[in-house]
């Protein structure tokens, strides 16, 4: 989680509006990781630089209101099936998933991060996490929730600064 925090720090350093757009579904078991660290980040005082917006299965819909909001930086965070232990993050680069829908979801990655990018130039950050299960109806396995809680408080304690 150290290489986490830095990368982190170093991406937000400069931040003068930040949203945090979380993707996934609640009912296919680790893909709501992202959910849950927006909902855990909700729970907390947070600056009103800092937005965070529900992107659930169709974060396309969001698009206006984050367009509105206008960040400087943007930090998407899903599920994601990285090679990696279940519950790691990973950072992945845009670049990376050029031409291919995030996760689960219908909306190639790249094409919306250059949208929103295209009338408010911003930095974006795309965060992973390491699924166990994309099983429907099943619950989210513990390494992955720890995690998702993780995620919150530390990027909570480093936009508080």
């Amino acid at each position: 989680m150290n290489k986490i925090r830095e990368k982190l720090e170093r991406f937000l350093k400069d931040a003068d509006k930040t949203v945090f757009l979380s993707i996934g579904s609640e009912l296919r078991a680790d893909d709501a990781a992202a959910i849950l660290t927006a909902n855990e980040l909700l729970k907390k005082n947070l600056p009103s630089n800092f937005k965070i917006l529900l992107g659930y299965t169709a974060p396309e819909n969001l698009t206006g209101e984050i367009k509105k909001f206008a960040p400087t930086h943007i930090i998407i965070c899903d599920a994601a099936n990285s090679g990696l232990n279940t519950g790691e993050i990973s950072i992945i680069s845009a670049d990376d998933i050029d031409g291919a829908a995030f996760s689960t979801h219908m909306m190639p990655m790249n094409v919306f991060i250059n949208y929103i990018s295209r009338d408010n130039p911003c930095k974006t950050l795309i965060l992973g996490i390491q699924p166990e299960t994309l099983e429907f109806g099943v619950e989210m396995s513990a390494p992955v929730k720890k995690t998702a809680v993780k995620l919150a408080d530390l990027i909570f304690n480093i936009i508080k600064k």
